[in-house]
């Protein structure tokens, strides 16, 4: 594959999965310089080599790109606060990839990445990269002009000169910050904005998001899951990228209850109630239900126009395991998972290939999967 090629594929790949890095990407200027190992992004442009490029995989080009969407959004200059502008960019870099790999994204392995900083602001891993060069663990190499001591001979021509591209790179960042908070909102309102955001823009929430809302979005992620080439999403066209249009067939989606006893039966009901309404929203769906507590209590299967009922039956323990192996064995094209439970039981020890959104009166942490609380 030609490399121009490579690289057309891994930005449409991005606009289709990642909406909001795919459409900050695209505005991207990428440079070719085969003087660096890998990549960088100063918040403008985004630099590559050629060798690398041609290393990677789509997907972990992918990350690239996305990695540079995250810096051009984020103003380096104007954020940077007096900061050294080097170990800013290195401790933004550590961010945001942190938040990429959050997000599922295949991250090549010359990116800057490390488990200690998982969760941090940019401002906190700026401070602990700080005190590691404090003691001495971390080896000072300046890349930034404004890392340097200037010689005193510097003419005031220079001075100048520098100071005027200095304000060019900064009228340049904001106004493609400004161009980003226009996309971050449009995919807000369209409630897919990726994990972890906050970290590095403040998202306006004027109320709590309704669990209903979250259930919504969910299922109008997961119920286009047929593809095909002909006729290709219009969307993308002018961009010249033929990409597959999604045409939904039939919906297949699994729903389990737990039936230990210990869930709300009224909790139940209210899911189960909302769950058939925007089931009705969808022309053709297919729906296994499962009950379980600690072993398969039943299995029924659900088409378009039944309604979606639950009998609740067992009251043992809560182990998760069998649903996972049933699904496991006998429905393998599942895609989506929503399981109603308190949470309150033995899960699998792997996570499984497929999203798993966990529907809960309150919200604790499992060891995978997504949790929608049931909070009025």
């Amino acid at each position: 594959m030609q490399l121009q090629q490579k690289i057309s594929r891994a930005k449409a790949k991005l606009l289709v999965e990642y909406p909001l890095f795919g459409t900050i990407a695209s505005k991207l200027q990428l440079i070719k310089n085969d003087d660096i190992q890998a990549f960088k992004s100063n918040g403008t442009t985004l630099e590559y080599s050629s060798d690398f490029f041609n290393e990677i995989t789509i997907n972990e080009m992918e990350f690239v790109f996305a990695n540079g969407a995250m810096h051009a959004s984020l103003a380096h200059e104007s954020r940077k606060n007096g900061r050294s502008g080097w170990l800013w960019q290195l401790s933004t870099d550590y961010a945001v990839n942190d938040m990429l790999v959050e997000n599922g994204m295949e991250r090549p392995y010359q990116a800057h990445y490390s488990k200690r900083f998982h969760g941090l602001y940019a401002e906190e891993i700026y401070a602990e990269l700080k005190d590691d060069i404090l003691r001495d663990e971390l080896e000072y190499e300046s890349d930034d002009v404004d890392d340097v001591q200037k010689d005193k001979n510097d003419s005031q021509d220079n001075q100048q000169e520098s100071e005027k591209v200095q304000q060019d790179d900064l009228v340049s960042e904001e106004l493609f910050e400004e161009f980003a908070k226009a996309v971050l909102e449009a995919e807000e309102k369209r409630g897919e904005l990726p994990r972890s955001l906050e970290r590095f823009f403040k998202i306006e929430q004027n109320a709590k998001i309704d669990w209903r809302d979250e259930l919504r979005v969910a299922l109008e992620r997961f119920h286009k899951d047929d593809y095909t080439q002909m006729p290709p999403n219009k969307k993308f066209l002018h961009l010249g990228f033929y990409l597959p249009s999604s045409v939904s067939q039939r919906f297949k989606l699994v729903v389990a209850v737990d039936s230990s006893g210990s869930v709300d039966d009224e909790l139940l009901g209210e899911f189960l109630s909302e769950l058939n309404f925007l089931m009705n929203t969808i022309p053709s769906y297919e729906i296994n239900l499962i009950v379980c507590d600690d072993k398969i209590r039943s299995h029924r299967v659900f088409y378009s126009g039944d309604i979606l009922e639950a009998s609740v039956e067992g009251g043992g323990a809560t182990d998760f395991r069998p649903v996972f192996e049933l699904i496991k064995n006998e429905l393998e094209d599942t895609k989506l998972l929503l399981y109603f439970s308190d949470l309150d039981g033995t899960f699998p020890k792997n996570a499984p290939s497929y999203d798993v959104k966990w529907i809960a009166p309150k919200d604790l942490e499992t060891p995978f999967g997504e949790v929608i609380v049931l909070d009025d």
